[in-house]
């Protein structure tokens, strides 16, 4: 007879940083090793948080996406009502220990449907300045401060879930004014392309 399988342990909010700094891995490989030492969790802990997350994501009976992220984070900090043209929606709002100065956001429509989830700027906390391409740094700011900063900047198609992407037009460091493609995951920037000039 086969052992009997241990259950599993929860899925914490642990977990989900690591899934968080997963999808980063591709672009800045040694902010997410530091963040990772930040955490405490080897690179087989974040593999293994990751596989953990797809499989709930994808599981035949699994939780509607606000129930998990409410499961795995618990009680958001805020939830707020909010108007985006003519759709009404709630942004529920959690802590991210990793990321202090952010919180991870969920959009849902009346009927608790998910349709955006990134990092934003907590309330109260200093927005970065940004005026020239020098001050897109890595993970230096979210994708609403970039649009806000460059406008008019033009959402462009995410390479994957869970990525978004600007283009905008920013001066370099000798002020030339270059058209240029910024990618953000999870809503944080990861990198930014030089694309050419207006």
């Amino acid at each position: 007879m086969p052992p009997a399988k241990r259950p599993a342990s929860p899925f914490t909010p642990l977990d989900f940083q690591l899934v968080l700094l997963r999808r980063m891995a591709d672009h800045n490989p040694r902010l997410l090793e530091e963040a990772r030492h930040t955490l405490g969790a080897s690179a087989a802990d974040m593999r293994e948080a990751n596989r953990r997350w797809q499989a709930m994501l994808h599981a035949p009976r699994g939780r509607a996406a606000l129930s998990r992220y409410r499961s795995v984070l618990g009680e958001p900090e805020s939830v707020t009502g909010r108007r985006i043209g003519d759709l009404s929606c709630e942004a529920f709002r959690w802590p991210v220990p990793l990321w202090p100065e952010l919180r991870f956001e969920v959009l849902a429509a009346p009927k608790g449907v998910v349709w955006n989830e990134w990092l934003v700027r907590a309330p109260g906390a200093p927005a970065p300045v940004l005026r020239t391409l020098e001050d897109l740094a890595p993970w230096s700011c979210t994708v609403d401060e970039a649009a806000r900063a460059f406008a008019p900047a033009r959402p462009l198609e995410g390479t994957a879930p869970t990525r978004w992407g600007l283009a905008f037009a920013a001066a370099d460091g000798s002020g030339v004014r270059r058209e240029c493609a910024a990618e953000f995951t999870w809503g944080l920037l990861q990198r930014v392309a030089v694309t050419g000039r207006p």
